[in-house]
């Protein structure tokens, strides 16, 4: 059964930690295994939940990203500063992978705080074109399209 490393990458207080498990909490990184199908294939996708404090990706995030064959990029949408900084995430896996063409998705979390929304659905949807990126809103609140 093939192995797929799908890394998760975002600013602090996006929400990467409850839409990976929402069961643990890591301290710096890490993973966890859960057998899928894509392309009607069985296989085993490995996620690494990454700390989003400054302290420690700055130094561990091009480990993250050489190991990572798929990137989840996630930001809140009751945060615009974390969607600002979307872009910066993904010039520095083009960076690190020394290419543009790697598998991205972009996720708006936090979908269900409608009265503290910052980012509307659209903005998430033309970043992600931008980026060449699929695009998902979810909450991980409600388990809306956390699935995805």
């Amino acid at each position: 059964m093939s192995l797929y490393r799908l890394v998760v990458l975002g600013d602090g207080g996006v929400g990467k930690t409850a839409l990976t498990i929402q069961t643990y909490d890591p301290t710096i990184e890490d993973s966890y295994r859960k057998q899928v199908v894509i392309d009607d294939h069985p296989c085993i996708l490995e996620v690494l939940d990454t700390a989003g404090q400054e302290e420690y990706t700055a130094r561990l995030r091009d480990q993250w990203i050489r190991d990572g064959e798929g990137f989840l990029l996630v930001y809140s949408t009751t945060a615009r500063s974390t969607f600002d900084r979307v872009e910066k995430f993904k010039e520095q896996i083009t960076r690190v992978k020394d290419t543009d063409r790697v598998p991205l998705m972009l996720v708006g979390n936090k979908c269900d705080k409608d009265l503290e929304r910052e980012v509307s659905r659209e903005e998430g949807y033309h970043m992600a074109k931008r980026i060449k990126a699929d695009f998902v809103e979810t909450s991980a609140k409600t388990c809306l399209n956390v699935e995805k």
